[in-house]
């Protein structure tokens, strides 16, 4: 059974190295020491979307500006936005720590107030959801954590069960970087992720990124240019 990235520090820093490389365990760390000194110095920009221009989110924590947070929260928080005073659920416990939160967070390693512990394919909590959310998380699902099976498997099961706990006329809407996980990228572009929308954006400068082609979003690699994901997939699925 494979250990996941939370069993210890040393376990932590061996993925981290293994998956972004050794420069970015050192650099890291610097971002986010100058962080404070650098983020008033860069300049607020827009992305296109769907028909509309998002303000790229820059923040701090995880040194936004350099990775594909910035337009993945920007996303994230016009959905619960639209969704405000309804029924929430986000997989992954991301959105907490760049805004306050109120909806219910499900996340199976990560302990924090008021996160449920639990794997989403095993949740059940005798309610249904408006909107299900989760930012940079499938990805993770089986291939970082300690599923035996193929993540392929464990990433359908794990839709399955939020689509399960969808109200009717539910969304869930789904933010993954491609070439982190190439089984995630095989169901991707095989068309078996099974979501009723797909938008893809891409990466074109340091601070820029442009929508693409499905096919044009695929041929990014992780990491490279730039640090991180190169090309984002949302998805929903309804």
């Amino acid at each position: 059974m494979k250990s996941h990235l939370y069993g210890s520090l040393p376990a932590k820093v061996i993925w981290f190295t293994r998956r972004f490389g050794l420069a970015e365990l050192i650099l890291l760390p610097i971002r986010k020491v100058f962080a404070p000194i650098v983020r008033p110095f860069i300049k607020p920009g827009t992305f296109h979307f769907n028909g509309c221009d998002f303000p790229y989110f820059y923040h701090s924590h995880n040194v936004t500006w350099s990775n594909e947070r910035c337009v993945e929260i920007a996303l994230a928080s016009d959905y619960l936005r639209q969704y405000l005073g309804r029924s929430i659920l986000e997989v992954g416990n991301v959105m907490s720590r760049y805004c306050p939160v109120s909806h219910q967070v499900l996340d199976k390693y990560e302990r924090a107030d008021s996160v449920i512990n639990a794997d989403i394919v095993e949740f059940n909590p005798y309610k249904k959801y408006d909107l299900i959310l989760s930012v940079s998380t499938f990805e993770h699902i089986g291939f970082d954590d300690d599923a035996d099976e193929s993540s392929a498997n464990k990433i359908i099961q794990a839709i399955a069960s939020c689509r399960r706990l969808l109200a009717t006329g539910g969304r869930l809407v789904l933010t993954v970087p491609l070439g982190y996980n190439p089984d995630l990228d095989d169901l991707i572009r095989s068309g078996k992720l099974g979501e009723s929308r797909a938008s893809f954006l891409k990466r074109t400068t340091r601070c820029e990124w442009i929508e693409v082609p499905r096919a044009t979003a695929l041929e990014s690699r992780y990491g490279s240019p730039y640090p991180y994901g190169n090309a984002v997939m949302i998805a929903e699925f309804e």
